[in-house]
């Protein structure tokens, strides 16, 4: 499947995979926000702590306006192949197109050390945008 248009950068699998611990923690120590609607408001409420999208999404408008939030409010964000396995992370068996970190939890020192990687790769291998 080709990039969708909003996917700005490259996720190395590595990257996306700590992701997912990442969340899988804080699903279970800290808060969490499912779906799209939800993502939208924490990171206009400024409460989001970094952003998980899905590369996946169709159609891919629903996801579009995410990745240009998160820099306006300079919230990091990263990209994941799966809404199916972003999803059953979060703790729900249907996909979801986004997922939020509102407050790591246990996971607070693995997310930092996540963001900082994130930081790097987009800044490297950013598209121009």
């Amino acid at each position: 499947m080709p990039r969708q248009f909003y996917v700005k950068f490259e996720t190395p699998k590595e990257i996306a995979d700590r992701a997912f611990q990442v969340l899988q923690v804080a699903k279970d120590s800290g808060k969490i926000r499912k779906g799209t609607n939800e993502t939208t408001k924490a990171i206009e409420r400024g409460v989001a702590k970094l952003v998980l999208i899905a590369e996946d999404v169709e159609p891919p408008q629903v996801v579009a306006h995410l990745p240009m939030l998160c820099e306006e409010r300079k919230i990091p964000y990263v990209f994941v192949s799966s809404k199916l396995e972003l999803g059953r992370t979060a703790g729900i068996e249907v996909g979801s197109a986004a997922i939020t970190i509102v407050e790591a939890g246990e996971a607070s020192d693995a997310m930092k050390g996540l963001i900082s990687a994130i930081e790097k790769m987009s800044k490297g291998g950013a598209t121009n945008t």
